[in-house]
């Protein structure tokens, strides 16, 4: 094999975190090493600035750091009191984090299917999956919206429907922070959203890490204190909580990496248009619905169930990577089985299971690599 044949079929990753270590350097290092210096490791003073940049950023009045996404999610329901004879509604096309907080405070997930073009929950699913709930005697209490692969789900929509009902709106925005619906941003269109800081999204860290977004006073002090093992003091335990702070050396990582956040948006948009642009006319591309704006945490085509396995393997051959989230919903996960589904099924996200695959994006894919992915895909569809 010559030289220009290596290049041709070298790997390249899926997401660069390196390439984004590369820019930010010093600035990283810099940070990392003031903590070192002043070693308040745990709820040390990043951990507040990185609150404060953060509310700033999305426009919430309160934004709250946690140990992770998940932690993120189950915080908010922790404070709504949610627990055995409750239903929670989640789509079910998502990573199962959505459904798991659920369960873990003996509430019950109700899954609803998810819209055609933005994968994000159907609003007329939703309201099956409420009368499903009923029909079961549950008491309706929230629903988890996921703002999936970037793209906020239609909270207009979703708001009434969930306000007639009497029901908590908790957005899943692990994958949107940064993102916005309608001159709205992701923070501010729930009643509280829940994001992650792991490595691989949009906005991520050197660990875990997450945070809960919310205009609520009262809703946010309570946070506050589940966060830190209940306490409203040091040793003055008001409710049961557990330990979901964030860690100080990542809040400063956090800190450089908001700096340059918006711009890494602007890259990724690029990308994504390019990407359109050069696909439309051979496969079925990501479609932005009105009004919305996307972080495209992923980007993701859609190939027939019958040929999406050989055009994983071609394109691996030639060095690029793929990813499919998710092969398998929810409901279909074993310690989800039998549990309530919406009125009508979820064939959209049964559907969306076969058919998804999503190509290497990030901030720092450069126009001749992905040029290289782009011919790649034409070639393997093609075939």
């Amino acid at each position: 094999m010559n030289q220009h044949t290596r290049a041709a079929t070298a790997p390249i990753p899926f997401i660069d975190v390196a390439a984004q270590r590369r820019r930010l350097g010093r600035a990283i290092d810099d940070a990392v090493a003031r903590v070192l210096e002043h070693c308040q490791f745990i709820m040390g003073p990043e951990v507040r600035a990185a609150e404060a940049d953060l509310a700033a950023f999305c426009g919430a009045r309160h934004v709250i750091t946690c140990a992770s996404g998940t932690d993120a999610l189950l915080l908010p329901l922790m404070a709504k009191g949610i627990g055995p004879g409750d239903a929670v509604v989640c789509p079910a096309f998502t990573f199962h984090a959505t459904a798991e907080v659920v369960a873990l405070l003996g509430a019950t997930p109700v899954f609803a299917d998810v819209d055609e073009a933005s994968f994000n929950l159907d609003p007329a699913s939703l309201e099956r999956a409420i009368a499903t709930a009923r029909r079961h005697g549950l008491r309706l209490r929230a629903v988890i919206p996921v703002d999936l692969f970037g793209q906020p789900a239609d909270y207009r929509a979703i708001e009434p429907i969930a306000r007639a009902a009497n029901m908590f709106v908790l957005a899943d925005a692990a994958q949107s922070f940064g993102a916005s619906c309608r001159n709205r941003a992701v923070g501010t269109l729930a009643d509280a959203s829940a994001t992650s800081f792991f490595p691989a999204k949009p906005l991520g860290v050197y660990g875990d890490g997450g945070a809960v977004c919310t205009d609520d006073d009262e809703l946010a002090e309570v946070i506050r204190t589940l966060r830190v093992h209940g306490e409203r003091e040091r040793y003055d335990c008001v409710r049961i909580g557990l330990n979901g702070r964030f860690d100080t050396i990542q809040a400063a990582v956090l800190i450089e990496k908001l700096k340059i956040f918006r711009e890494e948006i602007t890259a990724r948009e690029r990308i994504a248009q390019r990407y359109s642009a050069a696909l439309a006319d051979v496969t079925a591309v990501p479609r932005l619905v009105d009004g919305m704006t996307s972080v495209w945490a992923q980007y993701t085509i859609r190939l027939p169930r019958t040929r999406r396995d050989g055009f994983v393997n071609a394109v691996k051959a030639q060095g690029i990577p793929t990813a499919i989230h998710y092969p398998r919903p929810v409901h279909q996960q074993a310690p989800y089985r039998g549990l309530p589904v919406a009125d009508g099924g979820l064939p959209v996200t049964e559907r969306l299971s076969e058919e998804v695959v999503s190509l290497p994006m990030h901030a720092y894919l450069d126009e001749p690599t992905q040029d290289r992915i782009v011919e790649t895909v034409r070639r393997a569809l093609a075939a």
